[in-house]
Parts: C-alpha cells; sequence; structure tokens
C-alpha cells in the first residue's frame, strides 16, 4: 500500500473529518526574497485580525525565520516536533501580537513520503484542528522555485503572489509560474493566482507593472494571473521593518497600512470563495502524498 492511499484511509477512518470547517488556506510566495513577502503575510493578519478573523501563520520558509523576527518570539516546538515527537497541534502553535498564531515548520515537511502509519494519523488528526481552530491559515513559503515551495504553491487553492517594480523580481515572478505551469501536480483551475505589487511609486504604476507580467504570462504560458492590489512605497514601512515592528501596528495609519486594510477587505469581503477553495489545511497537505 503506498503512502497515498493510506492517507486516504486514515482520512476515512477520522470521525471528525468530515463535519469539522474548513479554513481558508492562502498561500503567499515570490519568485526572489528581498521583495517583502512574509511582511506581506504578517500585514495581512494583522488587517484581518482586526475584522475579527481567527488567523494562523504556517511558516513553511525552512531558510529563514522572518516571521519570528517580526513577531518578536521564537517558538518552542514546530511541525517536526508534532509528526515525529507526538505533540499536540496547540503545543506547536506560537502566539504572536493580536492573538495571531504562528507554527513554524522546521524541517517537518522534508521526508513527509516516508512517514509511517501511526505519524500518518497523527498529522490527519492535528491538521483537522488546526482547520478548527482558524478562519483563515497563511502558507509564507519560502523565495524562489525550490520543491518545498512549489509543493505549496501547486497545491494551495489561493495564491498571492509577491514582486516589486524591479526587473528582476518580474523576472524571478515568471521563472516561478513557467515552473508551476511545468509541475504535474499543478492544476491551473483550481488554484488563483493574485498578484500584489510591493513599493511602488503609485497605484497606478503597480497596474502597469502587473498589466506587463499578466501579457508575458498569457503570451507564452497561457497561464493567467489576477490583479490584486499594490502597496507603496512608505518610510514608515522600511522604519517598521528596522525596528522589527509591524507597520499594521506600529502605524496604522500610515500609507502602507491603510494599503493592506484595503488588500484585505477585497479578500474578506470581495468575491466569493468557491466552495473547492475552503477545502482547508489537511486537502492541501494530502497533495504532497500523490
Amino acid at each position: 500500500m503506498d503512502q497515498a492511499e493510506q492517507l486516504r484511509n486514515v482520512v476515512k477512518k477520522s470521525k471528525n473529518f468530515h463535519a469539522a470547517p474548513k479554513a481558508r488556506v492562502i498561500t503567499i510566495t515570490s519568485g526572489k526574497g528581498g521583495v517583502g513577502k512574509s511582511n506581506v503575510a504578517v500585514n495581512l493578519a494583522v488587517q484581518m485580525r482586526k475584522l475579527g478573523t481567527r488567523v494562523i501563520i504556517f511558516d513553511a520558509d525552512m531558510g529563514l525565520a522572518n516571521v519570528e523576527v517580526m513577531f518578536g518570539s521564537s517558538p518552542k516546538y514546530n511541525l517536526s516536533d508534532m509528526i515525529y515527537r507526538g505533540k499536540k497541534m496547540k503545543d506547536i502553535i506560537t502566539d504572536g501580537p493580536m492573538e495571531i498564531g504562528f507554527i513554524s515548520g522546521g524541517s517537518g515537511i522534508i521526508g513527509m513520503n516516508n512517514l509511517s502509519k501511526q505519524q500518518l494519523s497523527r498529522l490527519v488528526n492535528n491538521l483537522i484542528e488546526l482547520d478548527e481552530l482558524a478562519d483563515v491559515i497563511l502558507i509564507d513559503t519560502g523565495a524562489g522555485i525550490s520543491n518545498n515551495v512549489m509543493e505549496f504553491v501547486s497545491a494551495s487553492p489561493e495564491v498571492l503572489l509577491v514582486m516589486t517594480p524591479e526587473p528582476s523580481s518580474l523576472t524571478d515572478s515568471y521563472s516561478l509560474i513557467k515552473a508551476l505551469h511545468g509541475n504535474p501536480k499543478f492544476v491551473p483551475n483550481g488554484t488563483k493566482i493574485e498578484v500584489v505589487v510591493n513599493r511602488t511609486v503609485s497605484s497606478e504604476d503597480g497596474k502597469l507593472v502587473y498589466d506587463k507580467f499578466s501579457s508575458v504570462v498569457s503570451k507564452f504560458l497561457q497561464g493567467e494571473v489576477h490583479y490584486f492590489g499594490t502597496i507603496p512605497q512608505d518610510v514608515l514601512l522600511e522604519k517598521s521593518v528596522r525596528e522589527q515592528k509591524i507597520v499594521s501596528i506600529s502605524a496604522p495609519n500610515s500609507k502602507s497600512a491603510r494599503a493592506f486594510e484595503s488588500l484585505v477587505k477585497s479578500l474578506m469581503y470581495g468575491e466569493p470563495v468557491a466552495a473547492v477553495e475552503r477545502q482547508g489545511i489537511l486537502h492541501l497537505f494530502s497533495s504532497f502524498f500523490k
């Protein structure tokens, strides 16, 4: 029996799977580092909490701990401790500001295709619990086109692609979309990719960047990306980053904080999320075993 079949059997035997609510899962990624991806994730989470939404950030970046730095807290346990050392889901959730939950992936995602039946069962039951604890789960991936990043992006129903107006950012973002379209697990009509242009001079500038990028994706990949919005260049945001603070908390009336607020209202109150997009975090992880 292969791992995927074992997983399906474990899910079928779980009494809580079908009754449990399903969190909305949004993956935040970028083609290169240094474009403000983790900053976007954290500020979106803060703005969601201001609307009363229960949010948990899953840090899937193996190399860096940007979210930890901005939260000013270091997780005691991570996903590996849950899978391999028997910790519960609530044990590995670190409390961030405004009751935002934070989970470190650690090295738990690596080697998931070699889990025992007992470890699979533990993973399934804990992921079902995570769906119950959050309304929205934001997955902050690493940058680039590593296998780990592609696993999350190809499996996610909603993807926010963060870029800047710099030519190198557009080039690397295109490389990510190209790699995604070449991934056998990727189902184009099952994933909505939305572009966030960070550090723009104006909203018009950001829209032009998106239009150029979208045109290239459509022409050469016959793919589709959607315009989500822009975040302006803001000295208060830069100051917050230097001070390891979150601009939506430290400077809530700043240009960038208001932009994050607008983006979140669009996410939460804009176009309704289709039923397929509310299948929860367990559905996303299940795709890793296909």
